[in-house]
């Protein structure tokens, strides 16, 4: 009874171990697919968005004057909305 307990504990032991194994290849695989990826959207970054830069910058700034006004057009609409004939 006491060999068979060592024979199944031995051989939880070994599938435990090829399992760990196969994860451990698999986790080398996915690394290696995100390294790739990694690389491909550093090129789209450099070669794409930061000429952008600029422009973004810019339109961010007219957003930010438009956005600043909008309070003093929805106080004058209000005045203009309460003058009017109901």
């Amino acid at each position: 009874m006491v060999l068979l307990a060592v024979i199944l504990a031995a051989v939880v032991v070994a599938v435990l171990a090829l399992a760990l194994i196969e994860i451990r290849r698999r986790l080398v695989k996915i690394n290696a697919g995100l390294a790739t990826l990694g690389s491909a959207l550093e090129g789209v970054e450099a070669e794409h968005l930061r000429p952008l830069d600029g422009a973004v910058k810019a339109i961010n700034a007219q957003f930010d004057v438009i956005l600043g006004a909008l309070p003093e057009i929805a106080r004058k609409a209000a005045i203009v909305a309460e003058r009017r004939p109901r």
